[in-house]
Formats: structure tokens, C-alpha cells, sequence
């Protein structure tokens, strides 16, 4: 990270109280956390955050706090697969540990804190109590009816055995949420205990344990996985409810209020200037419409505007709609 960093002429600036100020690379270096935001000046929620960091900052002195507009460096944000602004990375040692889509400053303070206060950084002395540990724990195992604990994320699992976990879940249709052990150590080596249960991934249903991926592969060969875990609703008669949410729906990235990206943001535009009604949906909160919804519509970019459940097209096609005069018919069902 600290080569991209360099190579976009950001390396070694750290926010000090409210100000970005050159530093010298090694001062990151010895810094064990580093948080990069990616931001764009036409977003006014990037500008929140960038003041919710300088704040974090002065509370934070051993952390170093970086941002990078998203869209003058093309190529980190390609590599570290930005697609929205604003987006916040976590690195310890050079390693990304952890990311944060969207302007949500309680999440981001929740993260530094936590990230701040493991691993790297010398003890306190002040150690959480095992008590806390255990109570964080219950709550993660039963932060959704099904729960996998993973190494890496669904759309990208860092290990062979989570991939499989993945593709199994996948397969019967199952609803679940993922935890990244990779994330936070002390989640990781603290459900060892907790469970009882010494590898990873490790699935629980209503907070308790099923186990690893050998006792997922037996449950499926016994047909017992399809009746343990919850199913998910079909993607299509879900994506057919959300096009029908409102006459006019539009799917993009964010929302009215935040759009979080600059094709978002003139669509947007476009239609408020039309005064027309419509609802939106942020297909950066959920993975499965965001992918789902490309082949349900053939249509593979976002933004993606709907009327009466029918798709129009895209930003470039409701352009040319509103230059021909044809925009404000079509919406009000006209056309």
C-alpha cells in the first residue's frame, strides 16, 4: 500500500488535528494502522467524513490517517477494487485488514477504535476482560440466523476450504451472513475457544455451532443442510418485487440523499429535475441484486432506471430520452 500511496504522490501525509501535512514514509511505516479513505470532491458526504477523520485524528495520534481522490488515481483504486465514494481501507504491517463502504462515521470510529486497540500496537494494560470477549462473541454468532465465519469474504475467500463452504451454501440457496476472521485476531483466536472448534470456516445457525466443512459435506450428503438452515427467497421473484417497489425505480450506487457515484449523481439530476416520483435502491448494500440484476435485465452497468417494472436503460439512453422530449412521458406511463 505504502508503494501505491507513493506512486499517487500521497505517501507519508497523515492528518495532524485538522490538516493533511506531509510526513516522511518511514512515519507510516512505524505506524501499525493506516486508514486511506478514498474520496471525490463533488461528493458533500466524502467532505463529512474527511472532517469525522481529522476528528478521529486528534483522538488517535498513533494512527495514521491518509485520503486519496478516488477518481485522479485510477489505477490503486482499480487495484483495491474502489467503486464507491466514499470507501474507507484498514492496513496493519502493509496487510488490508478491513474496508468500510459508505459515509457511516459511528461504523468508521467503531473500526479505528477496535483496530487501533489489537494486535500491532503495545498493550495497554488495560486488557478487555475474557467476559467482553465473550459477550462480543455471542453477539456476532448471532448477529444473523445463519452465520458463516470465513477466511476472506464470499466474493473473494482467501482459502480453499471457505470457498467450498461457499459454494455449498450457495448451492441449496441458503441465507447467510459472513464474518472475516482475517479481520480481527482476537474474534479469530477467541471462537476457537469460545466453540470449542480449532479451524476455520465454522458455521452456526441461531448462534450455535454446526461445524467446519466436513460436517457441512456430511449434512448435505445426508440431505439434513436443506432442512438446518434458512433458505433465501429466489433471486428472480425478488428482483421481480423490487422493479415493481414503485412505478419508477432506480437501481444505483447510494442513495436521494448520497450518491456514490458521479453516473448516480446525474441520473439523479435528471430526474429530480423532472419532478417525477420514483424510489431508489443502493446496490452497494446488497451483492446478490447488484450481480442478480445484470442477467435479469441484460443489461450489465449501473445506474438502471425502471418503469411500471420494465426496464429503460442507463444513464446514456434517459439522456437522450430527456434531449428528444420523450423522459417525462415515459416516466408518468405515457409512452
Amino acid at each position: 500500500m505504502l508503494r501505491d500511496l507513493n506512486a499517487a504522490g500521497f505517501c507519508g501525509r497523515t492528518w495532524v488535528g485538522d490538516e493533511l501535512l506531509p510526513g516522511r514514509v518511514a512515519q507510516v511505516e512505524l505506524r501499525s494502522l493506516v486508514v486511506v479513505h478514498f474520496w471525490a470532491p463533488w461528493a458533500p458526504q466524502c467532505v463529512q467524513m474527511n472532517d469525522v477523520m481529522a476528528e478521529l485524528a486528534k483522538g488517535h495520534p498513533q494512527v495514521s490517517f491518509v485520503k486519496l481522490e478516488a477518481e485522479a488515481v485510477p489505477e490503486v483504486s482499480e487495484k483495491y477494487e474502489i467503486s464507491s465514494v466514499p470507501t474507507f481501507l484498514f492496513f496493519k504491517n502493509s496487510q488490508k485488514i478491513d474496508q468500510l463502504d459508505g459515509a457511516h462515521a459511528p461504523e468508521l470510529t467503531k473500526k479505528v477504535q477496535r483496530h487501533a486497540s489489537v494486535g500491532s500496537f503495545p498493550p495497554s494494560g488495560s486488557e478487555h476482560p475474557k467476559e467482553d470477549l465473550s459477550l462480543r462473541l455471542k453477539k456476532l454468532t448471532h448477529a444473523a440466523p445463519c452465520m458463516l465465519f470465513m477466511k476472506g469474504t464470499p466474493q473473494e475467500p482467501r482459502c480453499g476450504f471457505s470457498k467450498q463452504m461457499v459454494e455449498i451454501l450457495n448451492k441449496h440457496n441458503i441465507q447467510f451472513s459472513s464474518f472475516d476472521i482475517f479481520s480481527d485476531e482476537e474474534v479469530r483466536q477467541g471462537l476457537k475457544t469460545y466453540s470449542n472448534w480449532p479451524t476455520y470456516p465454522q458455521l452456526y445457525v441461531s448462534g450455535e455451532l454446526i461445524g467446519g466443512l466436513d460436517i457441512i459435506k456430511e449434512l448435505e450428503a445426508s440431505k439434513e443442510l436443506d432442512t438446518i438452515c434458512p433458505k433465501a427467497p429466489k433471486l428472480e421473484e425478488r428482483l421481480k418485487v423490487l422493479t415493481n417497489k414503485a412505478s419508477v425505480m432506480l437501481f444505483m450506487k447510494g442513495n436521494k440523499q448520497e450518491a456514490k457515484c458521479g453516473f448516480s449523481k446525474q441520473i439523479l439530476e435528471i430526474l429530480n429535475s423532472t419532478g417525477v416520483e420514483y424510489e431508489t435502491f443502493d446496490i452497494l448494500e446488497d451483492e446478490e441484486v447488484r450481480q442478480g440484476l445484470k442477467t435479469f435485465s441484460n443489461w450489465p452497468t449501473y445506474p438502471q432506471l425502471y418503469v411500471k417494472g420494465e426496464l429503460v436503460g442507463g444513464l446514456d439512453i434517459v439522456k437522450e430520452l430527456k434531449e428528444n422530449g420523450e423522459l417525462l412521458p415515459m416516466l408518468k406511463g405515457e409512452n
